[in-house]
């Protein structure tokens, strides 16, 4: 049996103990708020210490305005443009481009370029992974969402990503996994 074969025959505790690799593409897949995440390292793989996570963002959507209080996160881009803000700064980020939320900072991401972006989110300790899991809504394809005015995902499926979700319930779930969530995607508020 082939490496990448003994590795997803592995259970959870047992790839923690003696490592795994995961090709591109593969991991735990989720719809999130029009993104496409997909877990990397989770926290069964860490006992909650640290967690990464593909994110693939498509030009104008990114994550609420939002701070964690208990989580640092950082980003790493792999492909496309994503601004970044932390705090009152703005952050224009390209491929290879890195930037650093601290928590207790609040902060937003959201794809700027016209392909969608992809880059590496680490979070430490991974709490929003909890969120993810609870919004999230899980898929086996590595395809990005349908927008939200078609009727499903391509085989006719509603799609449950938390678009659909009004503010005050993303936020209750999202401090349920220690994520305040401030306000919609895009520039701080009053910039």
């Amino acid at each position: 049996m082939s490496q990448q074969g003994q590795a997803s025959a592995m259970t959870l505790a047992e790839r923690a103990r003696v490592g795994y690799q995961l090709a591109q593409g593969e991991g735990e897949m989720f719809w999130l708020l029009g993104m496409h995440q997909t877990i990397k390292v989770g926290g069964s793989d860490t006992a909650g210490q640290f967690g990464m996570i593909e994110i693939i963002v498509p030009m104008g959507l990114g994550s609420p305005w939002h701070v964690h209080p208990d989580e640092d996160e950082w980003f790493y881009v792999l492909d496309g443009e994503v601004t970044f803000y932390v705090g009152d700064t703005r952050l224009a980020l390209t491929p290879g481009s890195f930037a650093f939320g601290p928590k207790g900072v609040p902060h937003t991401f959201i794809g700027a370029s016209s392909e969608p972006a992809r880059a590496l989110v680490g979070l430490q300790p991974v709490m929003f992974e909890g969120f993810l899991r609870e919004v999230g809504q899980p898929v086996s394809e590595h395809v990005l969402p349908p927008p939200l005015n078609q009727q499903g995902d391509a085989n006719g499926r509603p799609v449950t990503d938390g678009r659909q979700l009004p503010r005050e319930q993303l936020a209750a779930i999202g401090k349920r996994h220690g994520l305040v969530i401030l306000g919609p995607p895009g520039p701080p508020p009053g910039r």
